[in-house]
């Protein structure tokens, strides 16, 4: 008999804050929203979105997606140059697969999302990092770097970034795309938070460049309406479209996920998701003041950059303190986080924690925090909160 009980939403022990958590709060997931636009989606006499699907996703809906992007964005987005997907790593794997082969060299922003290390991985892919500041990724670096290699491709993170929370300036943008044609290699951006801004409107985003051959800008629906739903998009120049659109993967399975598609199509076209997006921020934009007022409170010796959207903090702890020795510890004071080196390529950045705001009430963050200096005051015999 088989006893295995399948995981159905993150299980937490009872009193125990994860602040290391990147994921929505269940509670902000909009279940009336998606069971309406659902409801929609029945009652048309069309079920087409129970077939297979085309392969670069349902037209219909890579036009109203494009209309909303063309807003957000604020900047023109053609239904040709979108291409769906189930979500970030779902692009990213395809990507890899399509563009890389086992032993080629990618470029990586130092620190980066750690699940991207993953996939990396499973394709046997070659990471070179490139230092970051509080303006992105540092270019005299990058070009250092590529006078000696040429990556098959550059990951980045440029709005809100994950976990540093940092933005890659507009002037840093411009010069990337310019770099990208002169050495030819792929810029894929991954610009899950871009609509997630609270005191800063972002940069011109990549998918405002995907004109250029050399570059592809990745979304998902994921931080902006539910994880669950595993839907996302590609934006990049038609060549680059088409090479996805023709892979064996999608010649024998069809495109993807056209069922939730259809559903999220009328949320885009009824206007419901940009109001859930500006209720998100509101949300999100008290929660980031939370942690922000909690850390002055309970740890002023750590040093970080209050981010302006996205969910993260990025903390450098004091003095010599390793995340990933005080995580063992965190344990007994019932609170817990992401240390550094989940997010270096290079096993390094032991002296920094990822803390997330997504997830918890604030009452939850400002005792998470409090824990947190308990936990330091524990295992680090010479921690002093106003070192």
């Amino acid at each position: 008999m088989n006893t295995f009980l399948p995981v159905t939403q993150i299980q937490i022990p009872s009193g125990f804050i994860d602040l290391g958590i990147g994921d929505p709060q269940l509670s902000l997931l909009p279940i009336e929203l998606i069971r309406q636009g659902a409801e929609n989606c029945f009652a048309q006499n069309d079920l087409s979105f129970l077939q297979y699907g085309a392969e670069q996703g349902n037209g219909y809906f890579r036009l109203a997606l494009a209309k909303f992007l063309s807003a957000g964005y604020g900047s023109p987005v053609e239904p040709e140059s979108l291409f769906v997907t189930s979500g970030v790593s779902s692009g990213l794997d395809l990507i890899c697969t399509l563009f890389t082969q086992p032993g080629d060299t990618i470029f990586v922003e130092e620190p980066t999302y750690f699940l991207a290390l993953r996939i990396f991985a499973d394709h046997g892919l070659r990471l070179v990092p490139i230092p970051t500041d509080e303006e992105g990724l540092v270019l005299d670096a990058l070009e250092e770097k590529l006078a000696e290699i040429r990556p098959k491709f550059l990951y980045l993170i440029p709005a809100f970034q994950n976990p540093s929370g940092h933005t890659l300036t507009q002037e840093r943008r411009e010069r990337l795309v310019e770099l990208c044609q002169e050495r030819d290699f792929l810029i894929v951006a991954d610009e899950v938070y871009h609509f997630l801004n609270y005191s800063l409107q972002p940069p011109k985003a990549f998918a405002a460049y995907s004109g250029v051959r050399n570059v592809i800008s990745l979304g998902s629906f994921s931080k902006i309406l539910a994880p669950g739903l595993r839907l996302g998009w590609m934006q990049a120049e038609l060549s680059r479209i088409e090479h996805l659109v023709t892979c064996g993967l999608l010649d024998s399975g069809g495109g993807m996920n056209p069922f939730t598609s259809a559903i999220v199509r009328g949320i885009i076209e009824n206007g419901e998701l940009e109001k859930h997006i500006l209720s998100l921020k509101t949300t999100y934009s008290a929660r980031l003041a939370t942690m922000d007022a909690a850390l002055r409170r309970y740890l002023p010796g750590a040093r970080y950059t209050i981010p302006q959207g996205g969910y993260f903090f990025w903390l450098r702890l004091p003095r010599d303190a390793d995340a990933e020795e005080l995580l063992t510890k965190a344990n007994e004071f019932k609170v817990s986080f992401r240390p550094g080196i989940r997010f270096s390529s290079q096993g390094g950045l032991r002296q920094y924690v990822r803390l997330s705001f997504s997830f918890y009430e604030s009452q939850e963050i400002e005792e998470g925090v409090k824990r947190l200096r308990q936990t330091l005051e524990k295992k680090v015999t010479w921690y002093n909160p106003h070192l």
